[in-house]
């Protein structure tokens, strides 16, 4: 566990809070396992992703491309967040996700990069891996932020099933990619709290 030491001006005391682990080791439940993602995993995650129909609606539809996919796996390498997914039951790789843009003196982390075999599409995978991250993150953390390609409407509906709050819209830059037009999402602990109890 990593700690940040935050100096409160007293003489009574200083605060110490955690700071967040990017990858932890212990997320799973029955239908998913979340693995810090490794680059011996790539060849894993490329034969998930390189089924063209992932990312129709993606901002990046190229992404199945081998030398497109390379991109976004540097990318979650050097994020330090990201995650190979896989089901609980089987031991198969079906998909990514990572925590990336993490600001602690704002209270914030992102989540996203996200993909799913569509063998796994539906159903509760992406609700179960979205829940494991968001209580992890909020222990943390008050704010997750999420972008979503604009008309990326699968995504956009898992949001708000999610009980996101929609912040509008923004230009994006993923990693090594060129900037899209993504539509802003939140999750506020508080809310999330709410949702689970």
């Amino acid at each position: 566990m990593h700690y940040l030491k935050v100096g409160v001006h007293s003489k009574l005391k200083t605060t110490t809070i955690l700071r967040m682990q990017l990858q932890p080791t212990r997320l799973h439940n029955h239908l998913v396992l979340l693995q810090p993602l490794q680059p011996a995993d790539f060849e894993r995650l490329y034969a998930v992703a390189s089924d063209p129909l992932i990312w129709a609606q993606h901002p990046n539809p190229d992404r199945y491309k081998r030398e497109v996919f390379s991109t976004y796996f540097e990318g979650a390498l050097a994020s330090g967040g990201a995650f190979l997914i896989e089901d609980a039951a089987t031991g198969t790789a079906i998909g990514s996700s990572r925590f990336y843009d993490y600001l602690p003196e704002r209270s914030e982390v992102k989540i996203g990069y996200t993909f799913f075999a569509r063998s796994h599409w539906g159903g509760q995978y992406n609700p179960q891996v979205k829940a494991l991250m968001l209580n992890h993150a909020f222990q943390f953390v008050d704010t997750v932020i999420f972008h979503v390609g604009a008309n990326n409407g699968r995504s956009r509906k898992a949001m708000e099933r999610l009980g996101a709050t929609n912040l509008g819209e923004e230009n994006v830059a993923y990693f090594g990619e060129a900037s899209r037009l993504n539509v802003v999402y939140a999750m506020y602990k508080n809310d999330w709290l709410a949702r689970q109890g």
